[in-house]
């Protein structure tokens, strides 16, 4: 089939991500013809299968959990709690929709910008083909996502299983979810199910929950899980899985049946892939890491000139407001003369089981890999107002400061509102100001945050065995 007519656009954008809708619009504002391309659902994963559905549930999830808890704040609910699966998963559906509608109704009706629907892949540099229409221009912009990476499991093949995505179209209660893999993803979906009512085991590979957190950190939410009767299966060092009569079977352990699992469903949480495969990057000079992530510079600018990649597939971020920033990196070195970079982006990101874990800057597994002086402070939820009026008392406050500089180089807060407080700490280390000021300050009470202050003004040296 012959191929339409070029079409010569000022900017090309695969994908319609956190990155790429934003990054359309200001260039398209700013007079540019602009191109983007969506061959699936408007929005990328956090609005279809990422943080808008995947929170929604958490909010359901937390209802009912509260809802059993109501004695405990005095007020009595007549019967049982049920949960009904089909209207939970119809306000996510009716939430995720509406985000996913806006994006396409936004891009559909912006001046300069032409939407395509359809497979884009490069047949050379510059050049992508979407369908028969063959598209070109000077600046090319990939923000094409990621998705479920599967392992090779013993038996995968012939076991039906569950991804992050697949999860979405569930309106039904399992009968006892078994999910393998013991990380962000699912963790919170194991809570999530469990709350809902099913029965839930995580099978984890490694030694201890959420690899790159800090054992104390790891310790505490496998405590807050296995408090909720969720069964934790770690050191699993050889997986295979096996159809069943009643379900699915999991071996953690495949040289002996002490530590197998019969479950009903099978949910595969082990990690992300870049949507890189299936886009034609043989035909160009656009390098690729042994894992697929297209490799960037500091301002995510590509091996091919006039190409940039934006988002998970970059492998320089996996969350929604990674992405929103590399739009906003890409932006200021183009249009505002503002050289933005990568490197100057703090870590920071949060766990959202209940009560959630917020993370800025470096663990400090990583700060005593460093060999600086270190000062830490430490104040459990129990001593925290806010969380003993919410009857929520979980988790701890944990901030590390190098000695000399005196600036904060990590925190974590694990417990009510950890998610929020958290930004209090980052806010002051993207300032570059020293800890002080922060101490200093004078929050408002009862709050979570008006405790980080005093965290501050009992610091001690970090120990090496922490």
């Amino acid at each position: 089939m012959d191929r339409a007519v070029l079409g010569q656009y000022g900017a090309i954008i695969i994908g319609t991500g956190q990155a790429g809708p934003t990054l359309a619009a200001k260039l398209a504002g700013a007079g540019h013809k602009v191109a983007i391309i969506e061959r699936a659902k408007f929005g990328g994963t956090c609005v279809n299968t990422g943080c808008i559905p995947t929170k929604t549930l958490v909010a359901s999830a937390r209802t009912a959990h509260v809802a059993r808890r109501a004695a405990d704040y005095g007020v009595i609910i007549d019967g049982s709690i049920s949960v009904d699966m089909k209207r939970v998963k119809a306000r996510k559906d009716q939430i995720s929709g509406a985000s996913r509608t806006g994006v396409e109704h936004w891009l559909k009706h912006t001046a300069n910008c032409t939407v395509y629907e359809g497979h884009a892949r490069f047949i050379s540099d510059h050049e992508v083909q979407v369908g028969d229409t063959v598209l070109t221009a000077d600046r090319i912009f990939i923000n094409t996502g990621g998705r479920a990476f599967i392992p090779p499991i013993t038996g995968l093949d012939q076991v039906p299983y569950l991804t992050n995505s697949s999860m979405m179209d569930i309106d039904f209660l399992p009968e006892h979810l078994v999910i393998v893999g013991g990380s962000y993803i699912g963790l919170e979906f194991a809570q999530m199910y469990r709350r809902f009512g099913s029965k839930v085991t995580v099978v984890e590979r490694g030694p201890k929950l959420i690899g790159r957190e800090d054992p104390a950190v790891s310790d505490a939410i496998r405590e807050i899980l296995e408090k909720e009767q969720i069964d934790i299966r770690l050191n699993a060092d050889c997986i295979a899985v096996a159809k069943t009569a009643q379900g699915v079977e999991v071996r953690a352990n495949c040289g002996s049946n002490e530590n197998t699992v019969h479950g009903s469903h099978l949910l595969v949480a082990v990690g992300r892939q870049p949507n890189t495969d299936d886009l034609g990057l043989e035909k160009t000079g656009i390098r690729r890491d042994k894992r697929g992530y297209v490799e960037v510079d500091d301002q995510l600018q590509t091996s091919v000139p006039g190409v940039w990649a934006m988002g998970d597939c970059n492998g320089r971020g996996a969350f929604t407001h990674t992405s929103y920033n590399d739009y906003e990196i890409v932006a200021a070195n183009l249009l505002d003369n503002d050289p933005r970079r990568v490197s100057d982006r703090i870590t920071a990101y949060a766990l959202y089981i209940d009560p959630p874990l917020g993370r800025a800057g470096l663990t400090e597994t990583e700060i005593l890999r460093s060999g600086r002086p270190v000062l830490v402070g430490e104040r459990p939820m129990t001593r925290v107002g806010r969380a003993n009026e919410k009857g929520e008392t979980q988790g701890f406050m944990r901030i590390a400061v190098d000695a000399e500089t005196k600036q904060i180089l990590g925190a974590a807060i694990l417990g009510v509102e950890g998610d929020e407080a958290i930004h209090c700490i980052l806010d002051v280390m993207y300032a570059k100001a020293p800890y002080t000021v922060l101490q200093r300050a004078v929050h408002i009470h009862p709050t979570v945050s008006e405790l980080i202050p005093t965290v501050l003004g009992e610091l001690k040296p970090l120990e090496k065995n922490t």
